[in-house]
């Protein structure tokens, strides 16, 4: 493609699409591993990953090779029917997950995060109803922008245009003390909500000693403990899930981005006890679980979670933040750099996340902002080590832009 019809594609979008995102002027056409193609001819390192969803980046040939045998059989059936790889999805899942009994599949983050306040509601309503509903979400969190997800995002920003929403939620620090933990999770609590690692929120890991304390807590009251993992989990870490690292289990679980290798599928995973407490008729969805996205997620999620791939995940990710700690010894401007696998924050004093990433952009790096003054960095899982290199080279020099 050429110059003109590169910018004839942005500018047809912006005629016709809402203005809702702040897009940048970059129009994609394909890309291979952790490499995007733009139409002016452009090759561009992703350190984006699609906002973590491209785990095993683009054009990978067993994803492609799933996708066109899917598509020659059942597209769609509802719920209403059972199929082969909606079962098969599910009970890998299970087996990932010692602490899991059922799944539950819908067709993105945000709706698994609605499908776990509501497992919760439920559970509790069970117990004593009207009398359990609450919820303890956390400063920075980020979990949807539907109004159940939103109601336990804490920035204001994102809330005030559109109050009221569901009352009785409470928000406390990450890492805050047990008195204030006590005082917050009462016997008016449903669930407390969690992400092992907030992602918009600056890449911020939770202790385990903190994970531990929402445990018990959260036993103490009966209330139930949900982790988000639509970011951090399925390998982001290294680990098949985050949580693993903080030796605590919930009792539900969100999923979604990397799961359909860049199609739009959630997943919901619930215990025992959470699983007792649903019946038929508590939730539903037309399309989300169908047997062409299960079928290709079944793929994606038997290669993310491959032992080998993980190994992959520890060893270029800790070459990735031995590599962001060098920028950080180098430029006085990074304050902390924090993260784990191939799940990083670089936070800045002085630019902002916003400058760094149009410098960034302008070295031929995909980045994107965790907050006003952290840059994420969260590259496909199957970035390379020569890959690695070029992206610490294109940071520093984008960092050396801005400062100079």
């Amino acid at each position: 493609m050429t110059q003109s019809e590169h910018e004839a594609i942005i500018a047809q979008s912006d005629t016709f699409l809402l203005p809702l995102y702040k897009r940048a002027k970059l129009a994609l056409v394909g890309g291979e591993g952790a490499w995007l193609h733009a139409a002016d001819g452009r090759r561009l390192l992703d350190a984006t990953a699609g906002i973590a969803v491209n785990a095993l980046g683009y054009g990978d040939a067993e994803v492609v090779a799933a996708i066109q045998q899917a598509a020659t059989g059942l597209l769609h059936t509802s719920n209403l029917y059972y199929t082969a790889s909606v079962a098969e999805l599910a009970q890998r899942l299970v087996d990932l997950t010692p602490w899991a009994s059922k799944a539950f599949f819908c067709n993105s983050g945000t709706e698994a995060i609605e499908a776990s306040l509501k497992f919760a509601r439920r559970y509790t309503y069970n117990q004593r109803p009207e009398q359990q509903t609450g919820f303890v979400a956390f400063n920075d969190a980020f979990h949807g922008r539907s109004m159940g997800a939103l109601s336990v995002t804490s920035r204001e920003a994102y809330r005030t245009p559109f109050n009221p929403l569901i009352p009785g939620v409470r928000f406390i620090n990450l890492e805050c003390d047990q008195a204030t933990l006590e005082a917050t999770i009462d016997a008016s609590v449903a669930a407390v909500i969690v992400e092992p690692i907030q992602g918009e929120g600056g890449i911020r890991p939770i202790s385990p000693e903190f994970a531990q304390a929402l445990r018990r807590r959260c036993d103490q009251v009966d209330a139930l403990l949900i982790f988000d993992e639509i970011q951090c989990g399925m390998g982001r870490t290294g680990d098949v899930w985050a949580h693993q690292a903080l030796g605590v289990n919930p009792d539900i679980m969100a999923l979604a981005k990397p799961l359909g290798g860049g199609l739009p599928i959630g997943a919901v995973l619930v215990n025992e006890r959470a699983a007792k407490a649903l019946n038929y008729g508590d939730h539903g969805t037309t399309f989300g679980g169908n047997p062409f996205i299960c079928s290709v997620a079944n793929v994606v999620l038997q290669k993310v979670t491959h032992p080998t791939m993980l190994d992959h995940v520890r060893s270029v990710g800790a070459e990735l933040g031995a590599g962001l700690r060098d920028l950080g010894e180098r430029f006085d401007v990074i304050s902390a750099v924090r993260g784990r696998g191939l799940m990083w924050g670089v936070e800045f004093q002085g630019p902002t996340a916003a400058h760094i990433t149009e410098a960034a952009f302008d070295q031929g790096l995909l980045l994107v902002g965790s907050g006003a003054d952290v840059v994420r960095v969260i590259p496909p899982l199957v970035i390379g080590h020569n890959d690695v290199e070029q992206l610490i080279t294109r940071l520093g020099d984008a960092i050396s832009q801005v400062v100079s």
